[in-house]
């Protein structure tokens, strides 16, 4: 026991070790950066120098430290934490609730829609501060969410957010089943307008809403990545849209896991009838991460892409902040400051669940267990990438994006193995094949573009299905003949390790 205990306190030792070392690397390379910024030739030294201290006040995101303030989304995985704990209950009427969650969301962008009892006083502009006060008599901070003209009597205020993330915002309604109001305006009250005093009234409950919900990630997705952005239409988007032949195949998926009914793909369909709760869970709660968050962090990250200016030291907050919100959306909250949780709920942790059961953990992509050597590569690129754009090194910054996508995509083919492997080999059944298929479904686009006849075998393998026939062999070739074109190698991948034999699985 003494023995155990001390090669515990030595892991322990060095797992923080490493941590700690990862986070000083990122924080360094950051602090080049600013400082760079902060002398070069023609901008102000004083300025500069306050922002560099604005930024040390952000809290980390996993060990990234962000350039702007991000708290609020990286809350998102809040939502996806409350829809879990709804259908872990595994009910019908919770289903429901964990739908009305994935639609409308409680914890990110949360606004309130008043009533004025007169109409404004005056014309005010999106963003204008507007003050009020909570139930308990303190003030709460709020901002118009748009142009308003005087005389209208309905405005949607924006809740203020901090800069840390524990404490970032506390007026947390929209569908939550477990609300927090201690931050929302009191029901009946007066508000501060453009200097002016208004009262007002709403429903806490029903009129605290939010704006960022998991299913916008992709009911938005054709204006944001297809054909209404600088730089559209994205190309890792059109595989997918290409393949699925609609813009939100992401939400289609999530809605018919849902309802229990079918999509209307061109290709990679599924039918969640087949399914008892059970598997329509995994559907779900996989699919909300692997298919519309997943395309929304690569959509940030084209969008910091296109707000960059070349050459530019003063003009590229809003790259970098929409890069920010592309780590954010990638780790969530949970994940803390250091990255170091085994509740996480979004890419991050994936990452890190994948590389122990494919020996690709530590920073040589060699161990069972730590940090993914995908995310030690990729908070790398997400701290190189932040330098490039905050430097208007644009060429620079999209070839780090080139380099990083296919990265993200390796979780994906790890689990689809995986679940190939349980369903053939060790007789999994529905839960086992909805993992599967939901994996497969956030890479099929991918393999696709490469190689339709390799997509086929492995969707052949890998569908939605009452009574599946899975080979894994056949699924593992299909893969491995594309990994060239994916821009990955089979140590990116790994093999998948057996604890009891310590050794690989045949």
């Amino acid at each position: 026991n003494l023995i155990t205990s001390v090669q515990s306190v030595e892991l322990t030792t060095q797992t923080s070790f490493t941590i700690v070392k990862k986070t000083m690397k990122l924080s360094i390379a950051f602090l080049a950066s600013a400082l760079a910024s902060a002398n070069a030739d023609g901008d102000s030294a004083a300025a500069r120098m306050a922002q560099l201290r604005r930024h040390l006040s952000f809290s980390d995101i996993a060990g990234y430290p962000p350039g702007s303030q991000v708290t609020d989304h990286c809350a998102l995985d809040l939502d996806q934490a409350a829809m879990q704990a709804q259908l872990s209950l595994m009910t019908p009427d919770s289903f429901q609730q964990a739908q009305q969650i994935y639609n409308k969301g409680g914890h990110s962008k949360s606004y309130a829609l008043i009533t004025l009892t007169v109409g404004l006083a005056s014309d005010i502009k999106k963003g204008e501060q507007i003050l009020g006060k909570n139930a308990a008599g303190t003030q709460v901070n709020g901002k118009a969410a748009a142009d308003y003209e005087s005389g209208l009597q309905q405005i949607k205020v924006y809740y203020a957010t901090t800069d840390v993330q524990e404490s970032y915002m506390t007026c947390r309604v929209g569908a939550l089943v477990d609300t927090m109001t201690d931050g929302c305006f009191v029901a009946d009250g007066v508000l501060t307008i453009d200097g002016k005093e208004q009262s007002y009234v709403y429903d806490v409950a029903t009129d605290n809403k939010a704006d960022r919900t998991i299913a916008g990630f992709s009911t938005g997705a054709e204006t944001k990545m297809r054909n209404g952005c600088k730089g559209c239409p994205y190309p890792d988007f059109m595989d997918f849209y290409n393949y699925y032949g609609t813009d939100d195949y992401a939400h289609q998926w999530v809605q018919a896991a849902f309802e229990g009914g079918r999509t209307t793909f061109n290709r990679g369909g599924a039918d969640f009838s087949q399914y008892d709760l059970e598997g329509r869970d995994q559907a779900i709660k996989k699919g909300t991460v692997y298919l519309n968050i997943l395309m929304y962090v690569i959509r940030e990250l084209e969008d910091a892409l296109d707000d960059c200016e070349s050459q530019s030291l003063t003009n590229n907050y809003n790259s970098v902040h929409a890069w920010d919100e592309g780590v954010c959306f990638y780790t969530g909250s949970i994940e803390g400051v250091d990255g170091v949780t085994s509740d996480g709920k979004l890419l991050h942790q994936l990452a890190d669940k994948r590389c122990g059961n494919f020996r690709t953990c530590g920073e040589e992509g060699t161990s069972l267990d730590g940090m993914s050597k995908i995310n030690h590569d990729l908070f790398d690129m997400f701290a190189l990438g932040n330098h490039q754009l905050s430097s208007g090194e644009c060429s620079s910054a999209r070839q780090t994006v080139r380099q990083m996508i296919p990265k993200f995509f390796v979780p994906m083919i790890q689990g689809t193995l995986r679940y190939a492997y349980k369903v053939d080999k060790l007789q999994g059944g529905e839960v086992e094949n909805a993992e599967g298929a939901v994996f497969a479904a956030a890479v099929l686009p991918k393999v696709y573009a490469v190689s339709p006849s390799a997509a086929g075998i492995i969707y052949d393998n890998m569908k939605v299905s009452s009574n599946p026939s899975t080979d894994f062999v056949a699924v593992k070739n299909a893969f491995q003949s594309v990994y060239a074109g994916l821009g990955i190698t089979c140590a990116d991948i790994g093999g998948l390790w057996f604890d009891g034999t310590q050794d690989y699985y045949e």
